[in-house]
């Protein structure tokens, strides 16, 4: 067995294991009939689809494109493709229709809250890259003399 192999093994038993308790957890609690069994197995399916055929490929596309802008450094380049998954991700609570019935089902700001992790991304992502691009002249200065 080689080394991938386990480690492999080490990362699906703890995560087939929480799979099993999240449908042991959603049978005792919900009780659900056949029909909440196929809306769940379609919703399921559908973040699936949308998951794998919108989302993963659009990354993708994202981070190809940001990696051979050569000139931006690697973690502006990272920051920029973390900041793609986070709009894109909060990208249905951000477009949702007016306010829903119920005050609590989203309670909070989400233009508000998106926009803080977005410059809170860029507010690590720039001092970070500035000070290894300052280092990195640095050394490249002392090996020039």
């Amino acid at each position: 067995m080689t080394s991938t192999t386990v480690v492999r093994l080490l990362l699906a038993v703890p995560g087939l294991t929480a799979v099993g308790f999240g449908i042991q957890q959603f049978v005792v609690r919900t009780h659900p009939d056949v029909s909440d069994a196929r809306e769940l197995a379609l919703w399921l399916g559908g973040a699936v689809v949308l998951h794998d055929g919108l989302l993963v490929p659009t990354v993708l596309l994202l981070g190809l494109l940001i990696s051979r802008a050569r000139r931006l450094c690697p973690i502006l380049r990272g920051a920029l493709l973390t900041g793609g998954c986070l709009t894109l991700i909060a990208l249905p609570l951000l477009l949702r229709p007016g306010r829903p019935a119920n005050p609590t089902v989203l309670p909070r700001d989400y233009w508000v809250s998106s926009s803080m992790a977005l410059a809170l991304t860029l507010a690590v992502a720039v001092p970070v890259a500035w000070v290894l691009k300052c280092r990195r002249s640095r050394r490249q200065r002392r090996a020039g003399r």
